[in-house]
């Protein structure tokens, strides 16, 4: 299960950036997810948590822009990454799986960073217009990264 919900953390990274690591820093804040004593107990910070929480309500704003870049271009991509690799290895650390966990978070942003923008698009083609789709891609990413860390921590 482990890894099964570290690439799904990794996915919802794919469709949202920033909204995983606020989840996983809540779970952390909240004591759902034990991160203390290990290399990533910073995650459990009020800091921590209000950055990600600030960059993840930014970000549901900015990627309604059209002037926002896809998520496929090295910057946007290689942040992705890095946010996988981060919200993997938190969610595999309470098992002692930090490394597998960073393996499976790195795997799933990569598939949902192709695959939502697959998916966000023919959304919007068979919508009309891009926003809807945008919102139910928030919607989904959200919900997502709630039900991946109430279930690690159930």
């Amino acid at each position: 299960m482990l890894l099964l919900f570290a690439l799904l953390i990794g996915v919802i990274v794919g469709l949202r950036a920033m909204t995983a690591p606020a989840a996983v820093a809540w779970a952390a804040y909240l004591g759902w997810l034990t991160l203390s004593g290990s290399w990533l107990s910073f995650m459990g910070s009020v800091w921590v948590v209000g950055i990600f929480t600030i960059l993840a309500l930014i970000e549901l704003v900015t990627d309604q822009l059209p002037s926002t870049p896809s998520r496929k271009v090295p910057q946007q991509f290689g942040a992705r990454l890095v946010m996988g690799a981060l919200t993997g290895a938190a969610i595999g650390t309470p098992s002692g799986g930090w490394l597998i966990g960073l393996i499976a978070g790195v795997v799933g942003a990569v598939i949902g960073t192709y695959g939502g923008a697959a998916v966000r698009g023919k959304l919007a083609a068979s919508l009309g217009k891009d926003p809807p789709a945008a919102f139910i891609e928030d919607v989904v990413a959200i919900l997502g990264a709630w039900l991946v860390v109430s279930s690690v921590t159930a």
